[in-house]
Order: structure tokens, then sequence, then C-alpha cells
């Protein structure tokens, strides 16, 4: 786009988002009526998973996947894919079965999903940071029938195989051991290695009717119970994504008033994604890696986040977006070595799902001239992305999240009732609706009942949307944190610290973070006699849930911890205990 800024903008985002939406425009939306209530869709997505893998065929020889040494076109991926599914059926896998796929990213994690969309499963991926009990849980509860490992993941799980009656069987793949558990096999045993997927023979699609209200993943979020919830998404939710990825820069050059580019895939360069945010996250799978399968980019994985490998990966592969969270922008522009590395490929720089400063977007227009800063609001009930923001409009209201996409609505109301809509410019809770909002939650019928009603989401977090439509996010109204876009549920780790036998209280906050967002921190009382350390306690949590979710600090109270009339911990009390880390950040 040209330096437009002394006459930016041209036209509203409502005048834009109509012109981008009426009959025949390219983001044409229609009204369907989804599970009784009538909703504006997309009406040129595409209708199920299965027709993004079909989509993903038409760039048969560009390379789809590489990760380290190993390189796969979309010919090759496809071939995986097909082979895999039809393993799958062997397996007595039937539409609705559900399929787990825990891994790190690779390859071969989004061949299992594909695979096992392609064949009507209910594809459940798992957050591969989790514990062995955490991952047990998620198996458990979803009522796993297959699932796809790494090495990593079978040695957390091994242990639990036998209490998971469900489950029949485990492939598992880059596992270095000579022999295996009972009922586990090697992937590689069915479709080979990654560079050889291509000599694989092309098997037929299969014959498994798919509609786009038909049940595909889920993905767990945790809850404010302090034990995950699995929010049942379909296909029409997975693939509402790529319409709203794309109608967010093309409402960026009408409003800049100039004229929208090519939209065609097939007729413009390859884009490459350096994926860095894990692909079991809504906005790694639906927001990153089905839009890209669709319209024939490249993604580009790492076993693990490195600055200045990823800045060695943007100048060999030409990146031209990356992002996940403000960690990796921060880390991109403060690296002493990044002058070494020719970035000038980066068109945007990207991130959502934890707190930025404003001077974040000021840098990366500044240090990334070619690329524009975007940042976006979702949640895993919402698919990923709902709102976007990104160029201009970003630089205009960096602490604002963005508009949501035309075929979103938002209400703030009054958090009192939960009913009344509140005028612009008011804050309340959020409340949203639209054809990326998932169905329910599994296995929680009093959770879908209090958060899903009448076709919207209850988000549980405080904002304002102002009368152009800009969201602003003020504040979670779950007892929630976010450090470097995880989710952590404070009750899951305060139930860890009061399972201790010395602690007698126990509260979790956030420590701002200049590129993490936010840390999470705790506050203990101890109890009489009791004599637990700092360094005791966070390895006792450390033992029993994700290293991410451990306090990096616990400070001791000498008395009860301080509440409201009501009972509740007065948590903004506790965080003045951490004021001299929070004012370093």
């Amino acid at each position: 786009m040209t330096d437009s800024s002394k006459t930016w903008p041209v036209m509203s985002v409502a005048e834009a988002h109509a012109k981008l939406t009426a009959p025949g425009a390219p983001f044409e939306i229609e009204e369907k009526v989804i599970r009784g209530v009538p909703t504006r869709t997309w009406k040129n997505a595409p209708p199920t998973l299965r027709d993004v893998f079909v989509n993903g065929r038409r760039f048969a020889e560009r390379e789809f996947l590489v990760y380290e040494d190993d390189r796969a076109t979309f010919d090759s991926f496809a071939r995986a894919t097909l082979t895999l599914a039809h393993r799958l059926q062997a397996d007595g896998v039937k539409k609705g079965d559900r399929v787990a796929v825990i891994m790190r990213n690779l390859p071969e994690w989004a061949v299992c999903f594909w695979a096992g969309q392609l064949v009507g499963a209910i594809v459940t991926p798992l957050n591969a940071w989790w514990t062995g009990a955490e991952l047990e849980y998620g198996l458990a509860d979803s009522g796993t029938k297959i699932a796809f490992v790494d090495d990593e993941r079978l040695d957390r799980i091994v242990e639990f195989l036998d209490k998971l009656p469900d489950l029949e069987k485990v492939y598992v793949t880059r596992h270095a051991a000579a022999s295996l558990p009972p009922k586990t096999e090697r992937l590689e045993d069915v479709i080979g290695v990654v560079n050889a997927w291509g000599e694989l023979a092309e098997l037929p699609m299969p014959d498994v009717p798919l509609g786009p209200e038909d049940d595909a993943t889920i993905l767990y979020t945790s809850g404010t119970t302090g034990r995950p919830k699995g929010a049942l998404g379909t296909h029409r939710n997975m693939t509402s994504n790529i319409g709203a990825g794309g109608i967010s820069a093309a409402r960026n050059f009408l409003r800049a008033g100039e004229p929208l580019p090519e939209l065609d895939a097939t007729k413009l360069p390859q884009r490459v994604t350096l994926l860095v945010v894990p692909m079991f996250h809504a906005t790694g799978l639906s927001a990153t890696v089905g839009p890209t399968l669709n319209s024939g980019g490249k993604i580009v994985l790492m076993r693990r986040w490195d600055a200045e490998p990823a800045m060695k990966l943007i100048e060999r592969e030409k990146v031209s977006s990356t992002g996940g969270v403000p960690t990796i922008a921060w880390q991109l522009i403060e690296h002493p070595a990044r002058a070494k590395y020719d970035l000038s490929s980066l068109m945007a720089v990207t991130y959502g799902g934890a707190p930025s400063a404003p001077e974040l977007v000021r840098k990366i227009a500044e240090v990334f001239p070619g690329s524009q800063p975007g940042n976006g609001w979702g949640m895993t009930e919402t698919t990923a992305t709902f709102t976007s923001h990104m160029g201009m409009d970003y630089l205009n209201r960096p602490d604002s999240a963005g508009p949501a996409a035309p075929v979103g609505e938002m209400q703030v109301r009054d958090p009192a009732d939960g009913k009344t809509v509140l005028p612009p410019g008011s804050v309340g809770e959020l409340w949203v609706k639209g054809p990326q909002v998932v169905k329910l939650y599994w296995n929680k019928p009093d959770a879908t009942a209090e958060t899903f009603q009448d076709g919207w989401l209850r988000t549980g977090d405080l904002a304002r949307v102002d009368d152009e439509g800009f969201l602003f996010i003020i504040d979670r109204a779950k007892d929630m944190l976010i450090r470097g876009g995880e989710n952590i549920y404070c009750v899951e780790v305060e139930n860890v610290l009061y399972d201790h036998p010395d602690v007698m209280d126990a509260a979790l906050v956030g420590i701002p973070h200049k590129t993490l967002g936010e840390e999470p921190a705790a506050v203990v009382h101890l109890k009489p006699g009791g004599a637990a350390t700092e360094t005791e306690l966070r390895q006792f949590v450390r033992e029993r849930l994700a290293a991410f979710k451990v306090p990096v600090k616990i400070a001791f109270w000498p008395e009860t911890l301080p509440r409201n009339a009501n009972g509740k911990i007065l948590k903004t009390e506790l965080k003045k205990v951490f004021a001299e880390e929070s004012a370093a950040a």
C-alpha cells in the first residue's frame, strides 16, 4: 500500500464492508438459519474442511510445509493425508468418532488433522504443553478413539494408556525406541517419512457425506472451574476465518482510496508464513493453517521459538508474515543480531492473545517499514479471529483490537443482568454472535447454558465498542491471565497450591511483562507452623501442571488474604506486592 496517511480514511469501515460484501462482491454475505438462529455467513467460503483440502490441490507443485530439512509439496501432503484417511477407515473410524492430535508443530500434524476431517471424525487437538495427567483428562473427556502423538507426548501418556478404555490405538511419529507400548504403532509405517510422501500412491477421496454444520473439532480451553472445557466446533466455524482474514486487508485498501489487489491466489506470488504459535491453538489452526492451505501459501515451522534462528528462516525462506503473540514481535525488534539478516520480505507482523503496548505498533512500522503491524481479538469459542486490526487503522488506534468481520455482531451488555445492551462507548460485558462461534462445550451442559444463549456467546471480557465499531478490551471478567498467548485460569493454579499441606490461603495474579504480556505470580498465607519455601511451592506446582502455569514468583502474606464483603479475595491489593516488578516491566 502507498502512503495515504494524509487522507486516511476516504471511507468508513461500514462503507468499506458494504462494498466488499454486496451481492457479487468477493466477500458476499448471505443469511443462514443455523440451529434455529438467523446468522450472517460468507457465501463464498469453502463449505467444509474437505473443500479447503481440495482447494489446496490446485497448487500441487508448490511447497506447503517446511520443517528443518523436511519439505512437503501440496501434492505430497495430499497423498499422505489420503493414505492416512484410508487407514483410519480401516481402523473403524466412523463419522463423529474423536481422533486426537497431540504433537509439536510438525508436517505430520497437518496430515493427521486433515486425514481425520476427510473421514468425518471430530478431530481433537490437545495442548502439547500439557502434562501426562492433563492429557489423560483430554483423551478421556473427549472419548478419543485414535490418537496421533510425537515421541515426547507418547512418553507423557504411556502410563495412562491402560486407563483409557475408549482409546483403541495410538500412532506415534519420530520415536526412536526399538519397541513400542501395547496398542501403539509407528505413523511412518503408514505414510513413510515426509520427504518420501510424494512417492505414495494417490488414493481416492473417502466417501463420507459432510456439510457446513457437521461437527469438525473439539478445541480445549481452560474454564473457571479449573477443568478444561472442549469447545465443539463445526466445519463452518473453522472455514469462516478464511473470509475474516481476507477482508481485513481488503478493507484497508478501500479506506486508503486504493484499488483492490488481485484476490485470486492462483495468480499471486506465494505467501510464506513462519508459524510459531502451536497448531493446537485456534490461531495456529483455524486462522493460519486452514487459510494457508486454501490459498496455496507456504508454512515454515520451528521446533521451538528462538529469535535468531527465526531470522535465519525469514531470510532463507523469504517469509512474508509471522507473529502470534507480542513476545515474538518484541524479540525480533530488539535482537542485537537483527541487522545481520535480510528481513525485507516481511509484509505483516501480527499478533493477538496477549496484552500489547501501543509502543509496539510504532516500533514495527519503524523497524520493518515494508510490513504492516496487525492484531486482533478472538477466543477458542470464536474459533480464533473475530476482530482484526492492521495498517493505518492500527497505527491510529493502537489500543484497539479493531472492528469485527462483517459476519460478526458485537454487543456490550450490562454485566449485572447480561441482557441490557449498552450504548457505544459504554464499558460492559462483551457478547458476540457469528458463524465462527462454536456450538457448545463438550459434555458440559451447565457451562454451555451459561455461555451460549440464542446464538450469542458470553465472552466474560469487559469491553467497549466505539461508534465506528472498533473494539477495546478493558479487562477480563473471568479470573484469568494470559502469558504469551497461553490462557492461565487462576483457580486451577490456586487449587494446586491449596493441595500443599502448608498452604492456608492462595491467590494467583498477573505481573506485567514487556514481551509476554503478563506472567503468573502467587501470594500465599501459610498454616500455623507451615514452613514451605517459594522454591518448594513452585516445584509442587511444576510437578502437577504445565510449565507455563507455574508462578514465576511466590510472596508470603502474614495473615489471611484480604477479602471484600462477599468473601472474594481482593487481588488488586495483592498485586501491590509485586509493584516493583510491575514498574520495571
